[in-house]
C-alpha cells in the first residue's frame, strides 16, 4: 500500500478560516484524571448522550465496540474472526511493525500544533484491522466521551483495512449534559487496501464552550473506495477541520457527506481535499448547512492529477437569521488534461410559499420549517447499518431548526 510521500503537488487550499484560538483556557492533557471501573458506573446523562451519537454501548454488537471515557478505555472484542480492535498503545506493544508502518503516514506530524501534540506525547486512541477479504456486515462503534470540565482529550486513531475487506466504522464524540467545554483533538489515519471499503460516519454533539480540532487523512489503493459522513447534531463552539484523501490506487473513489446545524457563538470551518493521482479515481464532496446565526465555512477542493480522473463539488446553505454568515468555497484544481470536474453552490432561505403550503394541509409553523430542513438534509448519505440511527439524527437536527434552538 502506498503512504504519504514528499510530493511536490500542494494541496492546501489558498483560503485559510481559522482563527485564533487561546487554548490557555483549557487543562492540559492529565493521565490520572478520575477513570470508571466499568461502564455499569456510566450515569443516566452520560448514556442518554451516547445514545444522542447513535452509540448503544449495552448491545450485543458482534463487529465490537471502543469505547474512552476520558482515559478509561473499554473495548468490547469482536466476534467476528479477522477483526481487531485494540487500545493504540498496546497494539504498537503486539505488533510493532505498525508503528513504522501506520504511525504518522498519511498525516504529517508537522502540520499544525494539534498533531504535533498528538506525536509528542503518543495519545491513546484505537487500532481496528480488518483482514484481508472480512466483511463486516453491522457497524463496528467507537465512542469518544468527554467527562470533565474544560479538560483536553487528544487521541490517535489508526485503521486498517486490507485488501477486499469492508468495514462501516461509526463514531460517536460527546460530553455529558452538563459539561459545557473542553478541548478534543483527534488524529485519525485510515488506510483502504487493494478492492477494500470503508464507510466512515462520525457523529458529533457538544457543549457550548467545546474546541474541536478533528485531523484525519486516508489513503486508498486500486479499486478502494472510503466514504466519509459527518453529522453534528449540536456543534462546538469552534470546530475546523479539513479532512484529506489520498487516492493513489487507480479506480479509487471518495465521497464526502456534511450535515451540520449552526447556532449563535459558533463557528464551524468544515472543509475536506481529495488529491487524485490514481487513474480513473473520482471524488465527491457534498456539504449542507442550516444556520441560525453562527458562522459557517463549507470548503472542498479536489485535486485531480491523473488521466481520466473526475469530481465534483456540491456546497449548499440555509440561513434562517440576520446575523449568521454562511461561505461556500467550493475548490477544483486540474493538473491532467483528462480530469473532468464540476462544482456548485448555493445559499438562501426558506421559502415562505412552501411553508404556507405546509401550514394548509395542517402542520404548524414550526412543523412545517422542520419537514423542509429534513428534505434539505436528506442528500443519500450511505449508512449501511445504520438507518434507524441516522434517520433520529437527521429527525433532531431539523426539529432543533424549526424551533430554532
Amino acid at each position: 500500500m502506498k503512504t504519504r510521500t514528499n510530493t511536490e503537488i500542494s494541496v492546501k487550499s489558498v483560503s485559510s478560516n481559522d482563527i485564533n484560538m487561546d487554548l490557555s483556557i483549557f487543562n492540559d492533557i492529565e493521565e490520572d484524571q478520575p477513570k470508571i471501573d466499568s461502564i455499569d458506573e456510566l450515569k443516566e446523562d452520560e448514556i442518554n448522550s451516547l445514545q444522542s451519537v447513535g452509540i448503544n454501548l449495552n448491545d450485543n454488537s458482534e463487529a465490537g465496540k471502543f469505547f474512552m471515557y476520558g482515559t478509561s478505555i473499554f473495548t468490547f472484542l469482536p466476534q467476528i474472526d479477522g477483526v481487531e480492535i485494540i487500545p493504540l498503545k498496546k497494539a504498537f506493544v503486539i505488533y510493532p511493525e505498525i508503528k513504522d508502518k501506520y504511525h504518522f503516514k498519511a498525516i504529517d506530524e508537522n502540520q499544525d500544533e494539534f498533531t504535533q501534540t498528538a506525536f509528542k506525547k503518543e495519545q491513546n486512541g484505537y487500532f481496528i484491522r480488518v483482514r484481508k477479504n472480512v466483511i463486516v456486515n453491522e457497524p463496528l462503534h467507537t465512542a469518544l466521551f468527554m467527562h470533565r470540565e474544560m479538560s483536553t482529550m487528544c487521541i490517535h486513531n489508526i485503521v486498517v483495512l486490507e485488501e477486499g475487506a469492508h468495514l462501516h466504522l461509526i463514531t460517536g464524540c460527546t460530553s455529558g449534559c452538563t459539561i459545557k467545554g473542553g478541548l478534543h483533538i483527534a488524529i485519525s489515519e485510515h488506510f483502504v487496501g487493494k478492492g477494500a471499503k470503508l464507510i466512515n460516519t462520525m457523529i458529533h454533539n457538544w457543549g457550548t464552550d467545546f474546541v474541536v480540532r478533528p485531523r484525519t487523512a486516508t489513503i486508498v489503493d486500486d479499486d478502494g473506495t472510503y466514504i466519509s459522513n459527518y453529522y453534528s447534531v449540536k456543534p462546538p463552539k469552534h470546530i475546523q477541520t479539513d479532512p484529506f484523501t489520498h487516492l493513489s490506487g487507480k479506480n479509487a473513489s471518495a465521497k464526502y457527506m456534511t450535515v451540520l446545524a449552526s447556532f449563535p457563538g459558533t463557528y464551524c470551518d468544515i472543509g475536506g481535499t481529495v488529491l487524485m493521482d490514481g487513474e480513473n479515481s473520482g471524488a465527491e464532496l457534498v456539504a449542507r448547512a442550516v444556520n441560525h446565526g453562527g458562522q459557517v465555512i463549507q470548503t472542498g477542493l479536489l485535486i485531480g492529477a491523473a488521466k481520466e480522473t473526475r469530481a465534483h463539488v456540491d456546497c449548499s446553505g440555509l440561513m434562517l437569521n440576520d446575523n449568521g454568515i454562511i461561505e461556500a468555497i467550493p475548490g477544483l484544481r486540474a493538473m491532467h488534461p483528462d480530469a473532468r470536474m464540476s462544482h456548485e453552490a448555493a445559499i438562501g432561505r426558506i421559502d415562505i410559499g412552501e411553508v404556507n403550503y405546509l401550514q394548509s394541509k395542517g402542520l404548524n409553523e414550526m412543523q412545517a420549517i422542520a419537514l423542509i430542513i429534513r428534505g434539505f438534509l436528506d442528500v443519500g448519505i450511505e449508512v449501511e447499518g445504520l438507518g434507524s440511527e441516522m434517520a433520529e439524527i437527521i429527525n433532531e437536527i431539523a426539529e432543533l431548526s424549526g424551533h430554532g434552538e
